[in-house]
């Protein structure tokens, strides 16, 4: 009986969500049939494709990898792009980082590196819930400063993350290990926005800017502006949402957990792996300096793990791991960002918004109220990556209208592209939820209301923090 109505409990909590996309498809198909005169009969099938996609991944009707396949058909038939552009997500760097971060989780399980560095972890916070999700944000941000690449934070925190959970006696589906693997997202993700080098967003529109305007960043004056508000600020906004949400207590579980205790084959497994991460971490920190992509670093130690007779993980354990399901909804997601860009959508749209905005000299908190909710919008439609791509291009014409330098409106997509209100704008985001095993449905719980305080608070403390540094009116 408790079975049967939990059942029914599902599909009350579906039938909105199925609703909600049968209203999508006349707004499709008009799109197909009578395209709006500012797009292309190609801009037309695109938008109608996305819409769908979307709606899909928003409103989880469909499995993510289902939603993905029918993405790849749908943009295949109607031939709105290249297939280089719509299978773009299989050999972009973002996929083959999440193959390297499910190798590198499969050898620090095996090996036991997990328990171990759980064992440290919580020997300082395991004491309270507060301690053990703040510690974890902390963590995962200070790290933001070493690593570059955010999706590398969260392969090689996940696991142990989850070796923490099991420690503090969080089984599965409870709220503990919820709110661990939640912390650990969000800690290698969202703070990391605020520190230059950290995502992938901050490269390209560093990459963008100097293509474009030959503008050079200062990492000093990037972390001051963004870092205490968007940076520090949210990250304790994040971890108190996820205390008030999934509120816990560590039950301590030491018995064959402490990673004090292991056989002699364990630990030259864990001294081999230590050495291949520090020599991975020594690659990823200096990326600037050799140019080599994470990615490829990351893919590097995935083949050293994974040879016959000197690796830490067999082909048993890689066949077992290796989650298909997972890669076919990130090519997906990856595959649809980059078909809304070369396709010149997200250009187009970015443009109307343009239009649409009360730009005007010396109105400077409308300016950077205004510019900030269009770089979140726009992130909305062409994903996080693909903001700075599409409105770098725009900044002259908005400094002009605004009366700032185009360094400073280059500077409110920030603010934009670090706001995530739906899960599929964020590769990191989704990759830690599913190496987790965790429902996607707990990042909206997060997200949505996070979405609210940071347009209500964090907004206009950030405008104000831009006014005291003096980023206003240069």
């Amino acid at each position: 009986m408790v079975h049967s109505k939990g059942n029914l409990a599902q599909q009350l909590l579906r039938q909105p969500a199925r609703l909600f996309m049968l209203a999508l498809l006349p707004l499709s198909a008009w799109m197909l049939i009578d395209t709006p005169s500012i797009l292309s009969a190609q801009q037309g099938q695109v938008l109608a494709i996305v819409i769908l996609t979307l709606g899909l991944l928003v409103t989880n009707v469909l499995p993510g990898y289902m939603t993905a396949l029918l993405f790849f058909l749908a943009a295949i038939l109607l031939e709105v792009g290249t297939p280089a552009e719509i299978f773009s997500g299989f050999y972009s760097a973002a996929f083959w980082l999440i193959i390297a971060g499910m190798v590198i989780g499969m050898a620090i399980k095996s090996t036991g590196l997990g328990d171990r560095v759980a064992a440290l972890l919580g020997k300082h916070l395991e004491h309270s819930y507060a301690w053990l999700i703040g510690g974890l944000m902390l963590t995962c941000t200070l790290l933001g400063f070493l690593m570059p690449s955010s999706m590398g934070r969260a392969v090689m925190m996940i696991p142990i993350g989850l070796a923490l959970a099991e420690r503090c006696g969080f089984e599965p589906g409870s709220r503990g290990r919820t709110g661990i693997t939640l912390a650990v997202a969000f800690g290698c993700h969202m703070p990391t926005f605020a520190i230059l080098p950290a995502n992938i967003p901050n490269v390209v529109l560093i990459g963008a800017a100097e293509t474009i305007y030959d503008l050079h960043f200062s990492y000093t004056h990037y972390l001051l502006l963004h870092f205490p508000v968007l940076g520090a600020l949210k990250a304790v906004l994040i971890a108190w949402l996820i205390m008030r949400l999934f509120p816990d207590q560590p039950k301590v579980k030491t018995n064959g957990l402490t990673g004090d205790r292991c056989d002699a084959d364990q630990l030259r497994g864990q001294k081999k792996l230590g050495i291949v991460l520090l020599v991975t971490l020594g690659f990823w920190i200096t990326d600037s300096l050799h140019g080599i992509s994470p990615a490829w670093v990351g893919l590097a130690a995935t083949c050293f793990l994974l040879l016959p007779g000197i690796g830490l993980v067999d082909s048993k354990r890689f066949s077992a791991g290796m989650d298909m399901t997972l890669l076919l909804f990130i090519a997906g997601v990856l595959g649809l960002g980059r078909l809304v860009a070369s396709s010149g959508l997200g250009s187009v749209l970015a443009m109307q918004m343009e239009h649409w905005l009360p730009l005007e000299q010396g109105a400077d908190f409308i300016n950077f109220v205004s510019l900030s909710l269009m770089s979140v919008v726009a992130a909305l439609g062409v994903t996080l990556p693909g903001v700075p791509a599409v409105l770098t291009p725009m900044a002259a014409d908005l400094a002009a209208q605004t009366g700032w330098s185009v360094e400073t409106v280059l500077m409110t997509q920030v603010l934009g592209f670090s706001t995530i209100l739906f899960p599929y704008q964020s590769g990191p985001l989704l990759v830690s939820m599913q190496l987790a095993k965790e429902p996607l449905g707990h990042l909206l719980r997060v997200t949505v209301p996070l979405t609210l305080l940071t347009l209500l608070v964090l907004m206009p403390l950030d405008y104000l923090w831009w006014l005291a540094v003096g980023e206003l009116g240069q």
